[in-house]
C-alpha cells in the first residue's frame, strides 16, 4: 500500500515556467528561420509566415511561447493588436537589407520602443544574416 500511494499520490512533477514572448521584424529577415532552428526543425520549406504563428520553444528550465507576427506592410499595422500579455521582444533584422528596409526596420524598432504595452519588457535586438557578404556590422546597424 505505501509503494501504491507513493506513486499514485506522488503529484505531477514541477512545470517548468513559461514566457510569452513576441517575435517582430519586417519579411525576410529570418524570423521564422530563426524558430525552426530553436525547435530543431529542418530548415527546408521555411515559407514566410502570412498572419501570425505561435511555437513553444523548450529550454532546459522554460519554455519561450513565441508569437511570430508577419512582417508584410499590410500586417505591420495590426502588429499591437498582438502585443497583450507579452513578457519580452524579439526584433529580428536582416544586417544585410537594403538601406530602405533598414530605415523602415528602424522606425519599426523605435515604434515598439515606445508602444505602452512594451516599452518596459525586456527586448532582443537580433542583427540576423551576418554570415552574408552584404552584411552590416552591429555598429553599422
Amino acid at each position: 500500500w505505501q509503494c501504491f500511494r507513493a506513486l499514485c499520490c506522488k503529484g505531477p512533477p514541477p512545470s517548468q515556467p513559461e514566457y510569452d514572448l513576441v517575435c517582430i521584424g519586417l519579411t525576410g529577415s529570418g524570423k521564422t528561420s530563426l524558430l525552426s532552428q530553436l525547435c530543431s526543425e529542418s530548415p527546408e520549406n521555411i515559407v514566410s509566415t502570412t498572419g501570425f504563428s505561435i511555437k513553444a520553444v523548450p529550454f532546459q528550465n522554460a519554455i519561450l511561447n513565441v508569437k511570430e507576427l508577419g512582417g508584410t506592410d499590410n500586417i505591420r499595422k495590426y502588429w499591437s493588436r498582438y502585443y497583450q500579455g507579452s513578457q519580452g521582444v524579439i526584433f529580428v533584422l536582416d544586417s544585410a537589407s537594403s538601406e530602405d528596409d533598414l530605415e523602415t526596420a528602424r522606425n519599426e524598432l523605435h515604434s515598439a520602443l515606445q508602444h505602452p504595452q512594451l516599452c518596459t519588457l525586456p527586448f532582443l535586438i537580433l542583427a540576423n544574416h551576418q554570415d552574408k557578404p552584404a552584411a552590416r556590422s552591429i555598429q553599422e546597424v
